[in-house]
């Protein structure tokens, strides 16, 4: 398809199953993963320490974005056995390795924040002109 097409990207990004990018970011791209791993690159955690460190999370996402990075070994669980259990949850060197990778876009984030937030803000500014208009 490339070959057909200038500018197109490589036929391996059309194929679902085997791009390399659709996988790793529906699993890992969106805003809880790196919120999560982020807190836990400080140090170990309590489940309800990261619910109350990250307080727009619910405890269902919370609950399943664990599930996640665990699967994909960027965090490990251990529980100790008490009344109740104890769940403590840690980065992994994977995930730290995933993490420094993310570094740059993290450091974007920071850098264009208010851009990002100034372009938004005179977006929805010309829309809602446009349908007072209409």
């Amino acid at each position: 398809m490339a070959d057909r097409f200038p500018n197109i990207a490589p036929d391996i990004f059309y194929d679902v199953e085997f791009c390399p990018i659709r996988g790793v970011f529906s699993r890992l791209g969106g805003k809880w993963c790196l919120v999560i791993l982020t807190h836990l690159n400080f140090g170990t955690h309590r489940f309800s320490e990261l619910l109350a460190a990250i307080p727009d999370i619910s405890q269902r996402m919370l609950t399943q974005s664990v599930r996640t990075l665990e699967r994909d070994g960027l965090v490990s669980r251990k529980v100790t056995p008490s009344v109740p259990p104890r769940v403590d949850y840690s980065i992994t060197p994977f995930g730290r390795s995933f993490l420094s990778e993310m570094e740059g876009v993290l450091q974007w984030s920071l850098k264009n924040r208010s851009t990002i937030t100034k372009t938004q803000d005179n977006y929805d500014e010309k829309k809602a002109v446009k349908l007072k208009a209409s």
